[in-house]
């Protein structure tokens, strides 16, 4: 497609797919030089979370002229490529619990605004899931009850060959998704609308000239608009007085698009986080696992630092999870040890680093 092997890069690093990037001549009738990414599906990866839409790329198509700051789609041959977007991300530029500009706050909000517009029946691409797993309009409930049921038989259950003893170790088994389910009831009902579903820091990318870019809109869903600020909060971890007004931000906008979005949320928002954070328990230790599998052996650290990330994610869910006590980070290591050395033949291949913009 490039005409020239030479100026192909790749494969990036990247967890979903593997990736390249290079120049499509002609691809655009400004004659500005832009680069594409050409990607696929790497194969028996572990999912952490539902998906809504079959193809990104078709989602991405129906957003053009809606939201902006989305990466173009190019049909070249029997392909979709997706423009690569130039720059740095957020999380390069400002680190985790670091505070972000306001300029780039305001086109954070904007991007929520614009996403609350577009409405459950406003999304012209396929859907993965059949119609009688989707909840209706406003069903906030039945929402937030498919991902937890996604997060204990896909996440949980599926990978409890290999993880269960563990799990359980660490005070988790299969009855803390009953303590959390009984956590959870009785949501405020609020009109659906798009979620990105992962507005993270490494999702955001600066271009040279200051605009902000939505990228990786794999997990893009229709749902309850409270719980993408709720993953967003989650994930971007802003300093408290940032958060506080990161919040204000977002009602103000997301209710002024659709009205009633934000009804229920002061009762309703804690409730999602704790939803998040327990989730975090589950994707978190597989995920600090198959790390530990593909570390240097020299490394002695590693699993103390893994320990002592997991006692971070164990003691914010305990809530959440109902769970009486956190082991202790020094019980942790040794439980990772224990459980590398019953494992460590058949290791599967280990999570890479997500740096495909």
């Amino acid at each position: 497609m490039s005409g020239d092997a030479s100026v192909v890069v790749g494969p990036l690093t990247g967890y979903h797919h593997e990736t390249y990037v290079f120049p499509l001549p002609g691809a655009t009738a400004s004659g500005e030089q832009v680069r594409w990414k050409c990607r696929e599906p790497r194969r028996g990866l572990l999912w952490f979370d539902r998906r809504c839409f079959a193809s990104e790329e078709q989602l991405l198509r129906a957003l053009q002229g809606r939201v902006t700051g989305v990466p173009e789609v190019f049909r070249a041959g029997s392909a979709d490529l997706q423009r690569f977007i130039e720059g740095a991300t957020l999380g390069t530029l400002y680190g985790a619990d670091a505070a972000v500009p306001e300029p780039l706050v305001d086109r954070i909000t904007e991007l929520f605004r614009q996403m609350a517009l577009i409405g459950a029946g406003d999304v012209r691409a396929r859907r993965r899931c059949k119609p009688d797993d989707r909840p209706s309009d406003g069903d906030t409930g039945g929402f937030l009850e498919r991902l937890v049921h996604f997060t204990e038989h896909r996440v949980y259950r599926h990978n409890s060959k290999r993880f269960e003893k563990l799990f359980g170790t660490l005070g988790v088994d299969g009855g803390s998704f009953e303590r959390l389910r009984g956590r959870l009831r009785h949501l405020t009902p609020r009109p659906f609308c798009l979620l990105h579903a992962d507005l993270h820091r490494e999702n955001f990318v600066v271009d040279p000239q200051g605009g902000l870019w939505a990228i990786d809109w794999e997990l893009a869903m229709v749902g309850d608009p409270l719980y993408d600020l709720a993953t967003h909060l989650h994930l971007m971890r802003y300093p408290q007085r940032q958060e506080t007004d990161v919040i204000e931000r977002w009602r103000s906008a997301v209710e002024a698009a659709r009205p009633g979005a934000c009804d229920g949320w002061e009762a309703d928002l804690p409730k999602l986080l704790g939803y998040k954070r327990a989730q975090s328990v589950f994707t978190d230790v597989i995920r600090e696992c198959l790390s530990l599998e593909t570390a240097p052996e020299d490394d002695g650290g590693a699993y103390d630092r893994a320990a002592r990330r997991l006692h971070g994610v164990l003691a914010a869910a305990a809530k959440p999870l109902g769970l009486d006590e956190v082991p202790a980070a020094r019980d942790i290591s040794s439980a990772l040890v224990r459980w590398h050395g019953e494992h460590r033949e058949g290791a599967a291949p280990g999570r890479r680093a997500r740096g495909d913009r």
